[in-house]
This record gives structure tokens, sequence and C-alpha cells, in this order.
């Protein structure tokens, strides 16, 4: 049965912001997240065993203990919450794995931000950084000074299915969105990301210089994940302009 099992009752969180990472356009989402999981030594919390998700078991070096491919950790400090994804979750099944998850994210009375990249060539200039909103999240975005979409767009995926699930659900959320490498990983989007969005939303402060000194490793780590996910035509989270006419 599709559900969340916890493993942590001695860890308390009190309305918590949760940051998904599940992996997509420049990865940014993934690299946003496993920063956020390193740099805060988050306790591995949940997994999720929901429709759409492969059933592999995933293991880390120096640690042989075998984990689903898709954690959830939890920094009681910062009542964060960060989904942690080593997988991309199945299109055909994104519908059950929003379901899944956002009635779990509704019983932690939890505020989701969900990560999506816009493919876009890579300039000299920051990544630019927009927000959107489920329920009253557009209030939050103004409080933390994340600029509004400047064109119409779309998030798809299973990401863009959790963004869906949890305006019909009126769950309170906002998804963002940022320019990223649409071939390679992208860690200068991830850390943009952080900076200018999930660090003001979340009211924490998170140390990014890492992913500009270590931007070459990060890139070839996550290269693996991206390949596979080409190969197989899979893509977890994408945010698209929409024409006029479309």
């Amino acid at each position: 049965m599709a559900h969340v099992a916890v493993h942590r009752d001695d860890v308390e969180l009190d309305e918590p912001t949760l940051v998904e990472g599940l992996p997509g356009v420049g990865l940014v989402g993934k690299i946003a997240a496993d920063h956020l999981v390193d740099a805060y030594g988050m306790a591995h919390y949940a997994t999720a065993y929901c429709e759409g998700l492969p059933e592999i078991a995933v293991y880390a070096e120096g640690d042989p203990e075998v984990r689903g491919p898709v954690r959830i950790h939890a920094d009681p400090d910062h009542d964060l919450l960060v989904l942690q994804s080593d997988a991309p979750v199945s299109p055909q099944a994104a519908d059950e794995f929003a379901s899944c998850l956002s009635a779990w994210f509704e019983s932690q009375n939890a505020t989701p931000i969900f990560l999506s990249g816009m493919p876009a060539e890579k300039g000299d200039s920051p990544p630019s950084v927009y927000g959107v909103a489920t329920g009253e999240g557009a209030a939050l975005l103004d409080e933390a000074g994340v600029d509004p979409p400047t064109e119409s767009g779309a998030v798809t995926g299973p990401t863009g299915a959790l963004v869906h699930e949890a305006q019909r659900r009126g769950l309170t959320g906002v998804a963002l969105v940022v320019e990223a490498d649409p071939q390679f990983p992208d860690p200068e989007a991830a850390r943009a990301l952080l900076n200018t969005a999930i660090g003001p939303l979340g009211e924490f402060e998170v140390d990014t210089d890492a992913l500009v000194e270590q931007a070459e490793e990060i890139s070839e780590a996550k290269e693996r994940l991206a390949q596979q996910m080409g190969e197989a035509e899979d893509e977890s989270t994408s945010a698209r302009p929409l024409g006029m006419y479309q």
C-alpha cells in the first residue's frame, strides 16, 4: 500500500518547511536538496513508498545500510524537512505519487517548496528565479522577496503533479523556477535557488560557497543520474513557457 513510513519518533517538528528535491532540468532540485541534507547533517526521518517509484535499493559510500530511493530528512532546529531522491519518478504514475506525498504533507502541517528548472542558455548574469503559489503561498513569496513570473508557463512531470495536487487540496505551498542548463547538472542554478528563495522562505541561512567551489566535482557526480534520465526519456521536473496561443 502506498504510504510514507516515519522512522524517527524522537524528532519533533512544528509546521515545518519541506523542500522537494526530485531530479529534473539541471538537477537543480536534487543538488539543492542534497546540499541542505549535508550542510545541516539532517537525520533520515522517513521513506516514501508511493506508486511511481522504482523498486530499487540504494546505498551510500561507507555505509552498509540499504535505503529506499526517495527519503525525507529532518532538522528540528530549523523546522525543516527535505525530500531527497536518488531516482526519477515515472511520469506515468505521477498522479498516484503526488496524491501519496501530498496527503502526508497535509498530515505533517508542512509547507512545501517545490523546485523546477527552466531550460535556458548560460549567460554572464546569475540565473533568474521566480515563484508561483498554491493556497496562501503568494503571501510567503511576497514576504521573502521572491519575484513573480515574467511570462506564462507550466511546471510539468511529477513535480508539476505535486504542485497541481497541492493546488487542488488548497495546501499552502510555493513552486520555485530557476533558469538552468538543460543538458548538464547546474550547481550555480541550485545555489541561486538556495540563496534567493529557499533560505528566505524557510527563514534560515546556508553556506553555499561549496556549490561554486566544487561545481566540477558536483557535476561529475550527478552526470550519471542525468544520463539515466535522458536514456529513459524520464524527466521528473521541468518548467516551460506557454506561447500566447497554446
